[in-house]
């Protein structure tokens, strides 16, 4: 889950912009013209971001250290720590599906808002 979403450049910006309070994005949406006939265009949202919490903040930092490390491991220490204050099902290292821990660190993402 986590190297699928390292690879995903739009949540990679997105989260380098996040980390700075105050910060107002733009979010364009692609255009829609290769899924009918007709071509149009959704205006861009502007959007103003607080100051990230935590789970956001440690998501931008293993986010940076896997594109941007030389070394061949990369450890999500911080943030499996932040994502387990968000959700304590995952403490203690028991197996758990992809799927909800994807689902759990974006909800925690999202409700840092």
């Amino acid at each position: 889950v986590l190297q699928n979403l390292s690879q995903t450049p739009v949540l990679r910006e997105l989260l380098k912009e996040a980390k700075l309070p105050g910060t107002t994005v733009k979010i364009e949406s692609p255009e829609l013209s290769m899924l009918c006939c007709f071509s149009f265009k959704q205006e861009p949202q502007l959007i103003k971001l607080d100051q990230p919490g935590p789970l956001t903040l440690a998501m931008h930092q293993f986010l940076t250290e896997m594109q941007e490390t030389k070394k061949g491991v990369v450890t999500p220490k911080e943030l499996f720590a932040q994502v387990c204050k968000k959700a304590t099902r995952f403490k203690g290292y028991q197996q758990q599906d992809s799927h909800e821990l994807l689902r759990y660190l974006l909800d925690g993402m999202k409700a840092e808002e």
